[in-house]
């Protein structure tokens, strides 16, 4: 039996919708907007002197997951690898690759290492300002520094970054993750989840409700106390630029309980941070910073900006992470979010370099070897 002609009226689903769900193309423009900002971004941290590394888009499950930060492994794309057979995944991120490549392929390089990158990342992006699954990012990773002298390092450079991409204005919340998982350590573990989920919503009346529940009894006064102060002990800027009001109520609160000592930490970096010029009138200080509890180890930041409903770049300590690839090695590093980071420059109106072009009012004869001449 003969099968019916395809309707020429009605498109295939393929044209008819032809990206998936949170991917998207770039025009021209847009396009050459967005290279000429990673490639200034990236030329940036190689002046700082660290070296550019190329990553694949997509390794074995296993691997990536291993250094999975602050994302959920709900949110890893994963497919079956056809040579292999084995399950694979597009790059959530790209800081578990570089741990990696340092841990196998650079075991034994001089150290310091200091690498960079740029790159897109695929990931489900849910609850987010831009439903995007396709992020452009660029970032740095530092090796094998320990606290202050490497976390200053970074931020520094994180600072300049967002300023050699246009961003004057911008603001720095830096926060350290031992604080807050010191106090909730010293709690049940049933309770602490709970209470992890609570503070990082910032949702003062319901953690004032399970701090006052039946299982908070046991828990000593002044962790209670401590808990239930860490969403309001932010600061800096105007009213407290020097960060003293919140450093101080934070020592009364945290002393003799385990958050005393990262509080002395992150106390050291904040005062050595405000000494930067470029850094220091950006800093704000928030105790209460709960991203990426289970990842970092010490001082975490965000960048933000007018514009993105997210941070424009986000970075921390992670001196465990390494570990995991079996090369233990102190870490920090950052990366910026280059679609945040352009919608902040349209929204601060920040020039771009307008592209070259020459109009070349002759014949082909003429046009063509004048043309090749000006290319090179």
């Amino acid at each position: 039996m003969d099968r019916p002609a395809p309707s020429v009226s009605a498109p295939p689903r393929a044209l008819a919708h032809p990206l998936p769900a949170g991917m998207r193309d770039l025009l021209p423009e847009e396009a050459r907007r967005r290279r000429a900002l990673a490639k200034r971004v990236l030329d940036h941290f190689v002046l700082h002197g660290y070296e550019p590394v190329a990553l694949p888009a997509f390794e074995f499950a296993e691997v990536l997951e291993r250094g999975l930060g602050t994302l959920d492994a709900a949110d890893v794309l994963r497919f079956i690898e056809p040579e292999s057979g084995e399950v694979a995944a597009l790059r959530p991120d790209m800081t578990p690759q570089i741990a990696r490549l340092v841990a196998t392929r650079l075991a034994d390089a001089p150290r310091p290492i200091r690498l960079c990158y740029e790159g897109t990342v695929l990931r489900r992006r849910q609850g987010r300002a831009r439903r995007h699954r396709q992020i452009p990012q660029a970032g740095v990773e530092l090796y094998g520094v320990g606290a202050l002298g490497g976390d200053l390092e970074i931020l520094r450079l994180a600072a300049s970054a967002v300023r050699e991409a246009g961003l004057e204005h911008v603001v720095v919340d830096l926060g350290h993750a031992m604080i807050a998982r010191a106090l909730l350590d010293a709690v049940p573990a049933g309770l602490a989840a709970e209470l992890s989920e609570v503070l990082e919503l910032k949702d003062a009346s319901r953690l004032a409700a399970v701090l006052a529940s039946p299982r908070a009894t046991d828990v000593p006064r002044r962790i209670v106390a401590a808990i239930a102060a860490l969403p309001d002990l932010a600061g800096g800027g105007e009213a407290d630029p020097d960060g003293a009001l919140v450093f101080e109520r934070a020592g009364c609160l945290l002393a003799g309980t385990p958050a005393e000592a990262p509080l002395a930490e992150l106390r050291a970096l904040w005062d050595a941070a405000r000494k930067s010029p470029e850094l220091g009138p950006a800093l704000r200080v928030d105790l209460g910073e709960l991203r990426g509890l289970a990842y970092y180890t010490g001082a975490i930041f965000h960048v933000l900006a007018d514009g993105p409903g997210e941070p424009i770049a986000a970075g921390g300590r992670y001196d465990m992470l390494l570990s995991r690839f079996g090369l233990p090695m102190p870490a920090v590093g950052f990366g910026l979010n280059l679609d945040a980071v352009a919608w902040a420059r349209d929204v601060a109106g920040a020039a771009d370099e307008p592209a070259l072009r020459v109009l070349l009012a002759m014949g082909p004869e003429r046009a063509e070897p004048l043309a090749a001449a000006l290319r090179g």
